[in-house]
């Protein structure tokens, strides 16, 4: 491998190597790892455990990683006899001489077009310019954290001029009938119309979901066209298949009809998915009340996942159930939010939010109060609560998710995104 090999343009000024890894990045996106092999060799326990802990990451499922702890010299060996992968992952012990010589020593056995990321234990400026002038991908001083390695990689595969992906926002219930889709589509509104982000809800109950009944939309086709033809979708098709609800929100509408078995792969959406996040900032996922591959697979895979429940045993059960194989199966991820909905029924015997959310070892994210008339009477009209009473109490409600789920409590100054010109087009048409 040449100084050409590996190219790489500095990610960060050099004048902040002794910030790498010093931010808190418990509110950092990452973006999904794509399709790429990683092989990495470890000096020390530490760092092989947490590169392990890495790979098991829902962000690198799509990749293939395999770590070795036999160091540089194994590193070596390997490639002497096999092609070198997309990633190296190498750590480094002593100083910068010996950072360099190992790294000359990887660079003869290795396949031009590699990227090559050092792990090492000198926080040098000197030697991060001269790693990056030989063309090392990125370098990290250890300790480190499993998220700072997920940011890395993510951000090697990442064109820095491209849009960012959407985040994928997964709204259930804790049981059937809790109000997740209303709160799904009231905080979806909040988005997209209060905080000025292009959004799309994504109606997943395809036998009996209500997003289009909620909006007040029929439109001839939806997601089903989509998930059962997942290699024809591309932007065009998606714009004929959404329904524009405002100007920043559309609909991508569930058939809402018991004409088919709607029996799906764990990975049936996936590349639903993609197109979608790759056309907008916010996509709001209403999952119906069911416990199957597909569901839990994208549970596990969202960026933020909201539990909407009522405040009785039954729904404390399912939301701790729920919150516990989350908590197992997205270790590097924040925990789940909750939504306490229709608290106050009159007469309804009710655990207090304080006891349910301590239960979960969470806080609510919002506490709805049980409002029978305005909720009901939305419904009916097909419209969202700001629609119906522009000061409604519940309002607050869901500002505050909108604001705990984009990060944001302001409209910003948006920059055009994809989905500017598909949002246009989809204005056009429905004037014409």
């Amino acid at each position: 491998m040449s100084d050409h090999a590996m190219q790489i343009e500095p990610r960060f000024d050099v004048d902040d190597i002794e910030q790498i890894g010093a931010e808190d990045e418990a509110e950092t996106f990452i973006p999904p790892v794509p399709r790429v092999s990683i092989q990495a060799f470890c000096e020390t326990a530490d760092t092989a455990k947490m590169l392990q802990v890495a790979a098991e990451d829902r962000r690198m499922a799509r990749a293939h990683t395999n770590i070795q702890s036999s160091g540089i010299d194994g590193a070596i060996s390997f490639y002497r006899e096999a092609p070198s992968p997309n990633l190296i992952i190498v750590e480094l012990i002593g100083g910068p001489d010996s950072i360099l010589e190992n790294l000359a020593r990887l660079a003869e056995v290795c396949d031009s077009g590699t990227k090559v990321l050092v792990i090492g234990h000198v926080n040098d400026v000197l030697l991060y310019r001269e790693l990056v002038r030989r063309g090392v991908s990125e370098y990290l001083v250890a300790p480190l954290s499993t998220k700072q390695v997920l940011q890395s990689i993510a951000g090697l595969y990442g064109d820095p001029q491209a849009e960012p992906l959407g985040r994928v926002l997964a709204f259930v219930g804790a049981k059937g009938g809790s109000g997740s889709s209303t709160v799904a589509h009231n905080s979806a509104w909040m988005i997209a119309n209060n905080l000025g982000t292009d959004a799309i809800i994504a109606d997943l109950d395809l036998p009996f979901g209500t997003a289009a009944l909620d909006f007040n939309q029929d439109p001839m086709q939806g997601i089903a066209e989509a998930v059962y033809a997942p290699d024809r979708l591309d932007d065009v098709l998606l714009d004929r298949l959404l329904a524009k609800c405002t100007d920043n929100l559309s609909l991508f509408s569930a058939p809402g009809n018991l004409g088919r078995d709607y029996d799906l792969e764990p990975d049936a959406y996936d590349r639903v998915l993609d197109v979608v996040r790759a056309n907008v900032p916010a996509v709001i996922l209403d999952l119906p009340h069911m416990w199957n591959g597909w569901v839990k697979h994208i549970l596990l895979d969202a960026d933020e996942i909201v539990i909407t429940a009522e405040p009785d045993l039954a729904n404390l059960r399912n939301a701790k159930n729920i919150f516990e194989i989350v908590r197992q199966g997205r270790p590097n991820d924040r925990p789940p939010r909750l939504v306490l909905n229709r608290v106050g029924v009159p007469k309804r015997p009710e655990i207090s939010p304080k006891d349910f959310a301590e239960a979960l070892n969470c806080e609510p994210a919002a506490i709805i109060a049980f409002d029978p008339a305005l909720f009901g009477t939305a419904a009916n009209n097909g419209q969202m609560i700001q629609e119906m009473a522009a000061n409604a109490k519940p309002l607050e409600a869901f500002a505050e998710i909108a604001k705990a789920l984009t990060g944001r409590s302001e409209p910003s100054d948006k920059r055009r995104s994809l989905l500017a010109p598909l949002m246009a087009r989809l204005g056009s048409r429905k004037k014409s």
